[in-house]
């Protein structure tokens, strides 16, 4: 038996950093991600700097900024191209590593240090082909048509939602089929098939709460007659309204009639209470092995959803329900309960996780770990702030964050933003043509220009940001 830790790094999609009842959320119920807060540490300002999904899982398995591993939009078919990666590193230490569920990287059965890969990426346009067997690309839906009562052509699309629809309805099987459980039986299942000589580094990777917004009927349900959703909406969200699209189902700017909301949001929830159920299954199981008091878990996202709030939809904005996620860590020597307000990323669950196993943290990484604030220890030299950025819309969304005060950089107007997040969390009043913070505006537009100085697009000559430049998704070598 080895004397290492296990680590297990449970990744949601789409998740936002609000959505946990433990931060005070007003809806939302999840018993079982409190718990593990409660018995390790919890990180409110967590961002995702790239918030879609093959920017933002770069940053994750690489322990780099977006800069530095160039996603800085969302782009499928870029062949994966980091050599230094975080089951990588665990596995030169001697880590049986195994990834279960959603990995979104290029070529599709990439294993990036994995020794083993049980792949389900949910409904992908790019991957999913009628001329390629669903084999090469799938692992859930080969398992699914062998199941009782199931048929040779059955699919997790039979109902017909798309994979970034606001349409919302209950799955339509039997839930021990649906894609979440699936992902917490193949868990345990491996827990029994694990070499127990090793120690082992654990990715549960799960698809939903992103769309399709289609948890089991009780899930659904339990939310569908909650008050109704009464979003956020800023007095600057007007700044978007030339991209707004009220009869598309899968807009990222509209304005959907109550009802509608109302079901996509009974739909999210609903998927986040059975993640939340079969976390707990699976701990409940680790514990059970006799595994728990060696473990580490860590729970993130890779990004957040709008769901309304600016009447903004989908990801890739710079604003709170987009770019703000979850971040939990529990495990050996945690502090219990602890709150820390520092700004942390994606970038640092690499650096982190290595941390805990008593591993080396390679010379590459650009994250930080976050051990020594999970035991609730004084940090040295935290960083003063987050650079964010995302193509979309036609442009780049740059942005900056202390966790106090957000910037915001519209790349095509050249437009600036300023929201001061102590006493407007929400972001509902624009300050950048407020005088009392004429000061904080034009520090944080210099620091703007210093991030992007040298950049390709052209962001920035003679030390001033040029608007209307062309975004790229990947920055070249």
């Amino acid at each position: 038996m080895s004397d290492r830790p296990n680590v297990v790094l449970i990744c949601v999609d789409q998740w936002r950093g609000d959505c946990l009842s433990i931060e005070g959320h007003p809806v939302l119920h999840t018993p079982h991600l409190d718990a593990l807060a409660l018995r390790g540490a919890r990180f409110p300002r967590a961002y995702s700097a790239t918030p879609t999904c093959v920017p933002a899982r770069m940053a994750l398995m690489t322990g780099l900024s977006q800069r530095t591993h160039r996603r800085v939009g969302y782009q499928d078919g870029v062949e994966f191209d980091v050599d230094t990666t975080l089951p990588g590193e665990f596995r030169r230490n001697g880590y049986q590593t195994q990834a279960i569920g959603k990995m979104h990287y290029t070529p599709t059965r990439a294993r990036l240090g994995f020794d083993d890969v049980i792949l389900h990426d949910g409904y992908m346009h790019y991957g999913r082909r009628r001329s390629r067997p669903v084999e090469s690309y799938d692992d859930y839906v080969p398992w699914l048509r062998e199941q009782a009562g199931q048929s040779a052509v059955s699919d997790y699309f039979d109902h017909g939602v798309n994979c970034n629809s606001y349409v919302a309805r209950p799955w339509d099987k039997d839930e021990a089929l649906h894609p979440t459980t699936w992902i917490g039986t193949q868990a345990i299942s491996w827990l029994y098939r694990r070499d127990p000589t090793a120690p082992f580094f654990l990715y549960l990777s799960f698809h939903r709460p992103h769309p399709p917004f289609d948890p089991p009927a009780w899930a659904f349900e339990q939310y569908l007659h909650a008050p109704p959703y009464e979003p956020p909406v800023g007095d600057w969200w007007e700044q978007y309204a030339d991209h707004r699209e009220d009869h598309r189902h899968d807009a990222f700017v509209a304005q959907f009639p109550p009802h509608v909301l109302q079901r996509a949001r009974a739909g999210y929830y609903g998927h986040m209470a059975h993640i939340d159920l079969q976390i707990n299954r699976f701990l409940e199981a680790l514990a059970e092995f006799e595994l728990d008091k060696d473990t580490y878990v860590c729970f993130v996202s890779d990004h957040g959803e709008m769901l309304g709030d600016h009447h903004l939809f989908r990801k890739g904005f710079p604003y709170e329900g987009s770019a703000r996620i979850p971040f939990l860590l529990a495990g050996p020597g945690t502090g219990r309960g602890v709150r820390r307000e520092e700004v942390v990323e994606l970038r640092d669950v690499m650096p982190t996780l290595l941390d805990c196993a008593g591993l080396d943290i390679p010379d590459t990484v650009e994250g930080r770990s976050l051990l020594g604030l999970a035991r609730d220890e004084r940090p040295t030299d935290w960083r003063p702030y987050l650079h964010g950025e995302h193509a979309l819309l036609g442009q780049s969304l740059q942005w900056l964050t202390d966790g106090r005060q957000k910037y915001v950089w519209q790349s095509g107007p050249g437009r600036e933003q300023l929201f001061d997040l102590a006493v407007d969390p929400q972001e509902l009043r624009d300050r950048s043509d407020d005088p009392s913070y004429a000061d904080d505006l034009h520090r944080w537009r210099r620091t703007l220009v210093e991030e992007l100085r040298g950049r390709p697009e052209g962001y920035v000559k003679n030390g001033l940001l040029v608007p209307a430049q062309p975004p790229l998704t990947l920055l070249p070598r």
